[in-house]
Parts: structure tokens; sequence; C-alpha cells
């Protein structure tokens, strides 16, 4: 994996010319990412891990100029072009991922709050990311200013992405009939939820269900989990053949069907019911009512294993990297160091505890970036 890693580095372009040109692009990076990997939230943090781990640094870089200052690492991020950092991301990816039929991929954003910078006017940077629900891993991201920017980004993303034979899940932001159209001309199949943003749409299939038509089958699958003191119900309907009646235009590209997804959940100490109601649209013809709610139970994941990590095991929503490109640029480093700890799996414990790992042993820092031979 090391090696698959400097060689994306090695495609990144530098942006520094002359006199700013001291520190090797690569070296700068790698170290940037070990330090990371070993819990670094900002750009000191990367220069104290490089001077505590210069000798064993040098087993594999040459560091002739020695230990860059946090600020080279903060200029170099800043001065980075985000195009380039993902497009060598998602060749990397494809390196660790594992083509599973039907994979469900799941696109959702989040703001990076600390990123604003409002003596510059600066908006917080809004980053829409591509969640691998079966490998656990990020495939790729997009940032805009703006949530409301997460319209035209998606498309954008889907483009940079391999989904041939997957299925895409997004929110009710990204249900919109272009980016239907181009999640199916990508090969794959979509999941996409209905709210008051399409008035309409929702409240068609809001009266449908409210009273379903007799010569139309309904087909039904229920899921329930315990844990974390609560007990969580959750249902799905679906029905088919609803195109000529919903969607007579052919609007949504190969539109297929329409779901109800419930949810009742049961506080076991407090015995507070809450419920929630989602409608969906699918353009799947044969997915069953088990593989739909799989699937959208799947599309959590990008929130609770993704949203989550960052902000708990990064504290990235605290990060006050703001210089031009920084604050994408180390996203994207986050995302790569998550990618990277999900792989290692000799550990029984989570992120955090491989993160503590890394920063206490050097051995087991070279197990999870796979350092296998040393050159020194």
């Amino acid at each position: 994996m090391y090696d698959d890693i400097v060689n994306i580095f090695r495609k990144i372009p530098d942006p520094r010319r002359g006199n700013a040109v001291i520190y090797d692009l690569v070296e700068v990076l790698t170290i940037a990412i070990l330090a990371i990997l070993c819990g670094a939230q900002h750009f000191t943090q990367m220069e104290y891990f490089g001077i505590e781990r210069i000798e064993w640094l040098k087993t594999f870089l040459p560091l002739k100029d020695g230990i860059p200052s946090h600020d080279v690492f903060n200029d170099v991020f800043a001065a980075l072009d985000p195009e380039s950092v993902t497009n060598a991301f998602i060749e990397w990816v494809e390196t660790i991922r594992h083509r599973i039929s039907g994979e469900v991929v799941a696109i959702d954003g989040k703001t990076i709050r600390s990123s604003k910078d409002i003596p510059k006017n600066k908006k917080a940077i809004h980053i829409v990311s591509a969640w691998s629900a079966q490998n656990s891993i990020v495939l790729g991201q997009l940032a805009t200013e703006e949530k409301s920017n997460e319209i035209t980004a998606i498309p954008e993303l889907l483009k940079l992405l391999k989904l041939n034979g997957c299925v895409v899940t997004i929110d009710a932001m990204g249900t919109q009939t272009k980016i239907a159209e181009t999640i199916i001309e990508r090969g794959a199949n979509y999941i996409l939820t209905v709210k008051e943003n399409q008035r309409t749409l929702f409240d068609d299939i809001d009266l449908f269900f409210s009273d379903p038509p007799d010569d139309i089958l309904l087909e039904t699958a229920k899921t329930s989990d315990q844990g974390h003191g609560r007990i969580e119900h959750r249902e799905i309907t679906i029905a088919r053949s609803v195109r000529a009646w919903l969607d007579p235009e052919g609007r949504w590209k190969n539109l297929s069907g329409i779901a109800m997804y419930t949810t009742r959940t049961e506080n076991l100490s407090t015995k507070k019911v809450e419920t929630g109601k989602h409608y969906l649209i699918f353009s799947e013809s044969d997915a069953t009512a088990d593989q739909l709610l799989k699937s959208k139970r799947a599309h959590w994941g990008i929130e609770n294993k993704l949203h989550w990590r960052l902000d708990v095991v990064y504290n990235e929503d605290g990060c006050r990297v703001r210089l031009d490109n920084g604050a994408i640029v180390f996203n994207m480093f986050r995302h790569l160091a998550l990618n990277i700890l999900t792989q290692e799996t000799s550990s029984r414990g989570g992120t955090k505890l491989k993160q503590f790992r890394c920063a206490i042993s050097t051995q087991y820092l070279e197990q999870v970036i796979g350092i296998s031979k040393k050159a020194g």
C-alpha cells in the first residue's frame, strides 16, 4: 500500500516554483499522511511528528533537507490543486476497492464548519462525498461553498467514479432528474429520497400510499434491531408499475417503482417512541423489498461511519485550516487516512485505537501503511 500511495503523490503536480521548492513534494505529503494516521489535526503536529520520528523516517525517505516546518505544510496544502488530488485519490481507491455486484454507494455532504473565514468573507467548505457501504471506504469527494451547491456537485462527482453495477443512494437534496439521469448513464441504479423539495412528486406518492389502488401489487419487508438501549423497527413497502401514473412524461430516467420507508424507535429506559416516514423512488426493476430495505439502511453508513468518525476521530469541525485550498486538501487526506485504517484488520479496536497504536508504535504504523521493506 505504501508504494501505491507514494505513486499517487508523484502524480500530483507540484504548485511551487523556483526558490519556493526546498522540500520534495512527495516527502512532504508522505510525512503529512503518516502524521494524520497518528492523529495529527493541524500542521504544527505534522512538524512535531516528523521531528520525533526523523530517524525512522530516514529509513525510507531521503530527507536531505530535514523535516519541513508547519509553514511549509500549510503552504503546500493551500497551493495544491484539489482536482489533481481528487483524481489521484480516486485512482488509488480503485486499487483497494473490492468490486461487489449491487454495491451501495451513498452520496452525502458535510460542512467543515471552522473553515469559514469571516474577515476574508470566505464561506465554510462543504464536501460532497461518495461512500462505499460494503467496502466502508470513501470513493471520492468534491468541494462546494454552500450546501445548496450539492445539486451541481453531485453529477460532477458521479462522473469521476466507477459505478457500473452499483446502487447509488442520495437524500432529498440530490433527488433531481439530472442526477437520476447521470446515475443511469454511469451504469448504476438509484434509490432517491423524496421530500417536499419535489412537491408534486411527494404529494403523488403520499396520495398513492394513503389509498393504494387495488390493481397494483405491494411488497413489504421488515427488520428489527436492539442495541444502545433502543429497539428499532424498520419497514419498507414498495410498488412497481406506477410509471404511467406517476411519471407519464418520463422525466425520471428508468423509474421502476416507489417505496414508503417507516421507522419506529423505542427507548427502553424512557419508553419514549419516535417514528419516521420517508418516500423513495428507485430504478432497479427487479430489486426486492428486502434488498431496498438493506440498501436504505446501508446509506446511513456515510453518517455514522464517515462523518461521525471525521468529527470524533479527527475533530474535523474544529479544524481551522483556511488558507486557499488547505481545508479541501486536508479533508481529502483525512479521507485517505480513514481508508487506510479501515484496510488494517488485524486490530480488533476501532479507528481511534488504531490511530493511537500508530502514534506509539512505528512497527504497527509500518503494518498499517504497508511498508514491507526499509530502504536504509
